[in-house]
């Protein structure tokens, strides 16, 4: 189990919740959905840390969050959301990680959902020389003028999307593998057949899929533990 740990967030404090895995690991960011920093995300960061990695995921709503039954509360809690304080955040959680005794790699790997997959790509710009791997998982921005620089990828990038995704649709996901490509970018998506967005979320009965779920978290661990060092 992990626990509330505070960082310094570019003048500012950030907080989140820190899994250290037991003799250490390599460090994933775990970046929220709208929901904010909710029992989910937390029990991810320990699902981390006992495959062997020390997780943390930062508050970026600062101690807000909404149930997982009230969306049009988190929709406003997200678009609300200051992307620059966001990034800061996530940048000081980068910092919290290089400089932990229970973080073995340089590098450091990111995973995010929905809002927060779109956020792991944002980081993944922002700290190119540290983010050595990103996984989105159904990561949409939905910010204006919050698209990133992919130039300044660094990192290399498997994601996983829903076939029936109405926030992010395959056709949006051969937009980005696009982009990524006409960039030079390392990057390849899967698509899961016949689930919908947020499948990986089991506290949401009427869209969780259990196959895909651990297919793509499977496939997210090998690709963490043959990346990041």
């Amino acid at each position: 189990m992990g626990s509330i740990v505070e960082f310094p967030s570019n003048g500012s404090t950030g907080a989140g919740y820190f899994a250290p895995a037991a003799g250490g690991g390599p460090g994933v960011v775990v970046i929220q959905e709208w929901w904010g920093l909710v029992p989910h995300i937390e029990e991810i960061c320990d699902r981390f840390a006992a495959a062997g990695f020390s997780a943390l995921a930062p508050d970026l709503y600062h101690g807000d969050s909404v149930p997982n039954t009230e969306p049009d509360e988190a929709g406003k809690l997200m678009m609300a959301l200051s992307v620059t304080q966001a990034a800061k955040d996530l940048s000081g959680a980068v910092a919290f990680l290089q400089g932990s005794d229970a973080v073995t790699s340089e590098g450091v790997g990111v995973i995010g959902f929905c809002m927060g997959g779109g956020l792991a790509l944002v980081l993944a710009c922002e700290e190119p020389e540290a983010v050595v791997a990103c996984a989105p998982f159904y990561g949409l921005i939905p910010w204006p003028d919050a698209e990133p620089d992919w130039t300044k990828l660094g990192a290399k990038v498997r994601g996983h999307y829903a076939e029936k995704d109405g926030m992010f649709n395959p056709e949006a996901v051969a937009g980005l593998q696009a982009k990524l490509d006409a960039a030079g970018k390392d990057a390849a998506f899967v698509i899961h057949p016949g689930t919908d967005h947020a499948f990986f979320n089991d506290t949401r009965p009427e869209v969780f899929d259990a196959a895909a779920s651990a297919s793509a978290w499977d496939a997210t661990l090998d690709f963490f533990r043959s990346t990041i060092v």
